[in-house]
C-alpha cells in the first residue's frame, strides 16, 4: 500500500466500489464517483498494483497527452478522503476505495483493507455493488443489504447473505471483516439483464438512497436524477420497438408487482440510521 498521508477523520466510515464482475451496469462504480464529487473527496494513497493485478486480464492503457506524449494508465484501487468538506457528511469522515476488482492475492488485499481500517479507526464497511438480475427498468431499483456479522445482523434487522456459488471479493472482504470484528455490510442493486451495457443512474441513485438510510449521509444526487430520467425514456421507447423483449418486460413488471403487494414494511431510514448509531456506540464502549 503507498499513502502519501494519512487523513485524520471523525467516525469514519469506508466505502468500497469496484468496477468489473461487481458492477452491473457500472451502478456501484458510479455511485461512488458521485459520493466522491458531492463530498470533494481527495486521494491520499493507493494499493500496488503489481502486487494485485494480472496485467495480462485488467490490462494497462495507453493515453496521450497534449496529442504527443504516450502515458500508460496502470490498473489500481485508489484510496480517498473527505477530509476537506466535513460539513457534507454531517461532520462524520468518509474513506472511498475505488478501482478494478484485483484479480491477484484477495486474501492478502482484503487483510490490507482491513489493517488500513484499523489505523485510520473505521467504524463501519460499505461495499456497493450491483449485478443482473430477471427486473424491469420500469419500476423501482431493489437493494438487497446483508452481513457476515451476526450482531450486526440482528441489531439493523439485516438479512444474513444466503448465497452460496462463486463469488467475488467482496465476498472474502466481509467474511474477513467478520472475522477481524469490523462490521461491515453489503448493498446489492439488481439491473436489467436484459440492458448489461447501459450505465444505470437509477441503480446508482437506489444505492445511495439505501446508503443514506443506513448511515444518515446523503449525497446530492441532482445529476443523476437527470440522467435518470433520461434512461427511462430512452430504454422505454427501444423497448416498445421490440414485440418480443416488450412482452418479457411486461412479464416482469406483472411479477414485480405481485411481489411488491405482498412485502413487508420496511423501516424508516431514520429509525434504520439511529440502529446504526446505537449499535456503533455500543461497539465503542465494549472496546
Amino acid at each position: 500500500m503507498n499513502l502519501d498521508r494519512k487523513p485524520q477523520l471523525e467516525r469514519p466510515i469506508m466505502v468500497i466500489a469496484f468496477t468489473g464482475w461487481n458492477d452491473a451496469a457500472e451502478a456501484s462504480s458510479l455511485a461512488l464517483k458521485t459520493m466522491g464529487e458531492a463530498w470533494e473527496a481527495e486521494s491520499f494513497g493507493s494499493f500496488d498494483s503489481e502486487e494485485f493485478f494480472d496485467f495480462q486480464v485488467t490490462r494497462p492503457q495507453i493515453q496521450l497527452v497534449e496529442g504527443v506524449t504516450r502515458d500508460i494508465q496502470w490498473p489500481e484501487n485508489v484510496l480517498r478522503a473527505t477530509e476537506s468538506a466535513p460539513e457534507a457528511t454531517g461532520g462524520r469522515g468518509v474513506v472511498l476505495v475505488s478501482g478494478p476488482e484485483p484479480n491477484l492475492r484477495w486474501k492478502t488485499f482484503s487483510n490490507a483493507v482491513v489493517e488500513l481500517a484499523r489505523e485510520m479507526n473505521v467504524e463501519l464497511i460499505v461495499t456497493l455493488g450491483a449485478l443482473l438480475a430477471d427486473v424491469p427498468h420500469s419500476r423501482p431499483v431493489s437493494v438487497a443489504a446483508n452481513s457476515q456479522d451476526p450482531e450486526l445482523v440482528e441489531g439493523l434487522d439485516l438479512t444474513p447473505s444466503r448465497y452460496e456459488g462463486p463469488t467475488g471479493l467482496t465476498g472474502a472482504l466481509h467474511r474477513i471483516c467478520a472475522d477481524s470484528g469490523i462490521p461491515s455490510v453489503s448493498f446489492w442493486a439488481s439491473t436489467p439483464h436484459y440492458l448489461p451495457a447501459v450505465p444505470s443512474a437509477p441503480a446508482a441513485i437506489a444505492l445511495l438512497e439505501r446508503f443514506r438510510d443506513l448511515t444518515g449521509i446523503s449525497v446530492d444526487t441532482s445529476d443523476l436524477d437527470r440522467n435518470a430520467g433520461d434512461y427511462q425514456e430512452q430504454i422505454s421507447a427501444a423497448v416498445s420497438r421490440d414485440s418480443d423483449l416488450a412482452s418479457y418486460v411486461q412479464m416482469l413488471e406483472e411479477r414485480y408487482d405481485s411481489q411488491a403487494e405482498g412485502a413487508r414494511d420496511l423501516p424508516s431510514g431514520d429509525d434504520l440510521a439511529q440502529e446504526l448509531e446505537d449499535f456503533l456506540r455500543d461497539q465503542r464502549d465494549d472496546e
